[in-house]
């Protein structure tokens, strides 16, 4: 098993391509880790509307609820467990979480049920996407950052995409359950084998990067250090820097968006008599265009810096709620433009916030900054999802997209104003 530590005859080297090998077995990992997602995007809410009858659009959001409150959390933690335990060991506990997960699922025989494995579902992608995000982030070190997690979102949302479109594809010829979510069963099976037999612990590159910045930063100005607390990590991140605080309300918005559309629009439109075939299409293009535009604006933020990127992807997304809200009287097409721009409009800032963190903090402080920000971008699931209910319940559902249109332009602003116009 001494394969699965970094090879302590050879000295550690940074790189994307001299780490090829472990990069691209990560970027697999994450494609799991993403297809678990992507299995409930388009059916989980109408098993509850049509086979659970629940009428509150607010109940029906409990399981996002329970999965952004969750998944934060394990994010929150992650990050010290990994610098205590290494990155590997969690890695694999997040799979062995996700293991009933799609079981859950398929034989629920209440809503509570359903509700449980996004418990659970939240604790696998708060701990293992998390992982495949440091570890790469540990591997590639700082010149091509942007590109690595533009390859690692990629990975992980165009199987969100695509599993959203074969569930909804498999639905409509063999029913909501069981059928759609072994999918599901193959997914944890084989991420939870990948990890368990090839994947290679990384923290001794983080400490190799911290090593090599200390040189290079002899007689300069430090940035934060490993000494500092986790709570240190944790004001700083949330409110004490400027740009670390931009980043942070940016990302929480941004998954606001995503608790939005995971709740409300299959609802919506199964309103306006969409099929349940072309909600899975509609639900597919925002992830799949968000994975795919990845693989350029990664790289095009570490060529032309990030701020640009994320001031307009947030107005991008804006504009592509105004066009599903506006589009009622054709809302296959409105659904499809408006997702598309949520798509477009995520790739520019997802990949871009993630690099924005690792700019601005030293190696052994990294990991907590990563897991405090990922924290507030996963809460905007929770807020998002119970926002958009009540505002649903209250006045419709075409107002919580309107508001969630709002927060996302006002988010800009917030960039525009908090972040530097150059990298650190």
């Amino acid at each position: 098993m001494g394969s699965l530590a970094p090879d302590a005859e050879r000295p550690l080297k940074l790189g994307l391509r001299a780490n090829a090998g472990q990069f691209a077995l990560l970027v697999l990992v994450n494609a799991f880790v993403g297809g678990m997602v992507g299995l409930e995007r388009t059916l989980v809410p109408l098993i509850g509307s049509e086979e659970f009858k629940l009428t509150a659009t607010t109940l029906i959001g409990c399981f996002v609820i329970s999965f952004g409150l969750v998944k934060a959390f394990a994010n929150l933690f992650s990050g010290p467990l990994a610098d205590i335990w290494g990155r590997r060991p969690v890695l694999i506990i997040g799979w062995l979480l996700g293991l009933p997960v799609p079981w859950l699922i398929m034989y629920a025989p209440s809503w509570s049920w359903i509700v449980a494995a996004n418990v659970l579902l939240g604790l696998n992608q708060g701990f293992a996407w998390s992982m495949t995000v440091i570890m790469k982030v540990d591997l590639v070190g700082p010149s091509r950052r942007g590109l690595a997690m533009g390859i690692n979102e990629f990975s992980g949302y165009l199987a969100v995409g695509i599993t959203a479109f074969a569930t909804g594809m498999i639905a409509a010829s063999y029913g909501l359950r069981p059928q759609p979510f072994y999918l599901g069963v193959g997914y944890s099976i084989v991420g939870l084998l990948i990890s368990l037999l090839l994947i290679r612990e990384t923290r001794d590159y983080a400490r190799h990067e911290a090593a090599l910045r200390a040189r290079e930063s002899a007689g300069k100005t430090p940035q934060p250090d490993g000494s500092l607390s986790f709570g240190e990590v944790f004001r700083l991140t949330t409110w004490k820097d400027r740009r670390l605080f931009a980043v942070s309300q940016a990302g929480l918005v941004n998954n606001l968006n995503d608790g939005v559309s995971w709740v409300i629009f299959p609802l919506f439109f199964a309103a306006h008599a969409v099929s349940v075939a072309n909600i899975g299409l509609i639900k597919a293009v925002y992830p799949s265009v968000w994975a795919l535009g990845q693989l350029i604006t990664g790289p095009m933020s570490d060529r032309w810096g990030r701020k640009g990127l994320i001031v307009w992807g947030m107005w991008v997304q804006a504009a592509g709620h105004v066009v599903i809200a506006l589009g009622q009287s054709s809302p296959l097409l409105s659904g499809l433009t408006g997702c598309a721009l949520l798509g477009i409009g995520t790739a520019m800032v997802y990949p871009t916030l993630l690099a924005s963190v690792g700019d601005v903090t030293h190696p052994l402080v990294r990991t907590r900054a990563l897991s405090v920000y990922r924290f507030w971008r996963d809460m905007g699931y929770a807020i998002g999802a119970f926002a958009a209910c009540m505002i649903a319940d209250q006045l419709g559902m075409v107002w919580s997209i309107h508001f969630a249109g709002f927060l996302t332009f006002v988010s800009g602003v917030v960039a525009l104003w908090g972040l530097p116009a150059r990298r650190a």
